[in-house]
């Protein structure tokens, strides 16, 4: 049998928080210990209630909230932040991620899903839906990546936008594409990548791959 969880709800439209709270309701190991929109005064109201999970809409991450989630965490020893009647964004996502949020709920969950997610979330689980699952992968691989391009880019002496740029031409990117990941011109790309294959000694842009390739097997293998 589960352990009765203290949840504080917090949504700016007053038809979720009522749906929330009937919904939670029904589920004896959930008590709501309460439920608000956004007011100067909400972090204290949270703080006051001490609840072990706060349920929160995307509101929660507007700029207009940006002190609300480190405010409460910090005042809230392993408070754990819930989101919920979420869109599948990726941006959103990972923005939540970076706040802190533990748990991600899109908007066509049942009260089940939520409910469970509650549960892991309490366990010590993290708990987003599977597609968006897999955008952390991406981030990460791509994070590492980035990191042991920097590496080896600082030692041919290469800026950090050639930098992003190797990254971006190991991905297998076009011209095109890599100006507009980075908002440049192509010219301003073409301009880079020649700059690129003179630094590096390379005779076209599969070299720069091959290089960086070659590289990443000798650090791996030396760790």
């Amino acid at each position: 049998m589960w352990n009765m969880t203290d949840v504080f709800l917090l949504a700016e439209n007053r038809l979720l928080r009522e749906a929330l709270i009937r919904l939670l309701g029904r589920r004896n190991e959930v008590r709501v210990v309460g439920a608000s929109a956004y007011s100067p005064e909400v972090s204290q109201r949270i703080t006051a209630a001490r609840p072990q999970i706060v349920l929160l809409d995307s509101h929660g991450l507007s700029s207009a909230h940006a002190t609300l989630l480190p405010t409460i965490r910090a005042a809230i020893r392993n408070l754990r932040v819930v989101m919920v009647d979420m869109d599948p964004d990726e941006n959103t996502f990972l923005r939540a991620v970076r706040a802190g949020v533990v748990g991600y709920v899109l908007k066509d969950a049942s009260a089940l899903e939520v409910a469970s997610t509650i549960r892991a979330v309490v366990a010590g689980e993290a708990v987003c839906p599977p597609s968006l699952c897999l955008v952390l992968f991406r981030v990460v691989a791509e994070q590492l990546s980035a990191s042991l391009t920097s590496s080896w880019g600082t030692g041919l002496g290469l800026s950090r936008r050639e930098q992003q740029m190797v990254e971006l031409l190991r991905q297998r990117l076009t011209n095109k594409e890599i100006a507009a990941r980075l908002n440049l011109s192509e010219q301003t790309v073409k301009n880079h990548v020649h700059h690129i294959l003179r630094k590096v000694g390379a005779v076209n842009r599969s070299s720069i791959t091959e290089r960086f390739q070659s590289e990443q097997q000798r650090s791996d293998s030396v760790s």
